[in-house]
């Protein structure tokens, strides 16, 4: 089986999506079937995409794509020249690592889509008008298009049931994220001048719903309060969004500034570090697809405080301490960050649910459920074969 994984996207450092692709390609590669893994990448993405996959498997090539940094540039090349790509490859699949213009029927094998989230719907704060119609517009025509859908998880697919045609929501089902132990830590701290102070750490990418401004109006009453000691950090990890200025305006207005670190561009195993040596995990956002720091923290037995909302109830369970946004949202999450430091003990969590072997299984599974009913000429046979809700 040749697989091919499309990954062209807007930022040169590695984000939940470009994650995601590798994670995928990291479980093909662990099983005999899969012959080859074709990863299709933009020039700016290489360098990221090559130091964090093992590229010594024979059966891994990472393709460095003509196309022009914009929206114009990439949704162009999804339409038109990965179509080409993959019939010049002979790929047997085409997985697209997020929505994206498809033209449907131009590829020459049965093609998928992850779906992570509905942020166009949920959220149009992340985009902005009139970017967010554009937005939904490519997400509809994708998911119309592909021959199937793998959502994240039950909150993405129970929610992509309110949006789209019932038809649409039959090509769908749910294949979690693969979320496995990454590389040892890195010995050396990836904080600037850290010299052992205490911090809290804040996994998120600069956009609405991960409710940065909040998050930091939460660590400013845990300093105040006497919650955290006078010296501690909040340390935010994600690439700039369109709430980047918005935050650096709020951190010098609030007279923060020596007490919040921003991060970007780490790797793997400095992530583990924070993980590893942080107070607690903060993530209050407002709506997720999934919650890939969440099941990261627990992997690193590391304390957990987040929103209560369904994606991070269906990742986290037990493990996790949730407060309520609404309606006194900082007093909630003060008093769950005072739970979580006077009783966390270490308890297992399901996270074999996201290991590579189950979702490598999965994706094996309806790649070849694709194929066969590419093989007997009708894709549709697929509808009435995909078990909804696995792994």
């Amino acid at each position: 089986m040749k697989v091919l994984i499309a990954l062209v996207a807007s930022s040169e450092h590695l984000s939940g999506v470009s994650r995601h692709a590798i994670n995928v390609v990291r479980c093909l590669l662990s099983r005999a079937e899969v012959t080859e893994v074709h990863v299709a990448v933009a020039p700016w993405q290489t360098a990221a995409v090559r130091s964090t996959l093992d590229c010594t498997d024979p059966r891994l090539h990472l393709h460095e794509v003509p196309v022009t940094r914009g929206a114009i540039g990439r949704n162009a090349w999804y339409y038109f020249r990965l179509p080409r790509l993959a019939r010049k490859l002979n790929a047997d699949i085409v997985h697209l690592a997020y929505p994206a213009p498809l033209r449907r029927g131009a590829c020459p094998c049965p093609t998928v889509v992850t779906l992570h989230d509905l942020y166009p719907y949920d959220i149009p704060a992340n985009f902005g008008f009139p970017k967010m119609l554009f937005n939904r517009l490519f997400l509809q025509q994708c998911l119309r298009s592909a021959d199937t859908i793998a959502c994240v998880s039950d909150s993405t697919l129970q929610r992509l049931d309110m949006i789209v045609p019932r038809q649409v929501v039959q090509k769908a089902s749910k294949i979690f994220n693969c979320v496995d132990p990454g590389p040892a830590m890195s010995a050396a701290s990836p904080i600037p001048g850290w010299s052992d102070e205490p911090f809290v750490l804040c996994v998120a990418q600069h956009r609405r719903n991960k409710n940065i401004l909040f998050a930091i109006r939460v660590f400013r009453r845990l300093l105040f309060e006497g919650l955290l000691l006078g010296t501690a950090k909040l340390v935010i990890v994600g690439i700039e969004g369109p709430e980047t200025e918005r935050i650096h305006q709020f951190i010098r207005e609030s007279g923060l500034a020596p007490h919040i670190i921003l991060l970007r561009g780490i790797d793997d195993a400095e992530l583990a570090w924070c993980y590893g040596h942080c107070e607690f995990l903060l993530a209050p956002s407002l709506v997720e697809g999934f919650g890939l720091p969440i099941v990261e923290a627990m992997l690193h037995h590391t304390r957990v405080v987040c929103s209560d909302i369904a994606a991070f109830r269906e990742v986290g369970g037990s493990y996790c301490y949730y407060a309520a946004l609404e309606p006194n949202g900082e007093d909630a999450f003060v008093k769950a960050v005072q739970r979580a430091r006077a009783s966390f003990k270490f308890r297992e969590s399901a996270v074999e649910r996201f290991s590579s072997p189950r979702i490598a299984e999965a994706y094996i599974g309806m790649y070849t459920r694709l194929s066969q009913a590419r093989a007997a000429g009708s894709s549709s046979n697929l509808v009435h074969s995909l078990e909804r809700g696995r792994p």
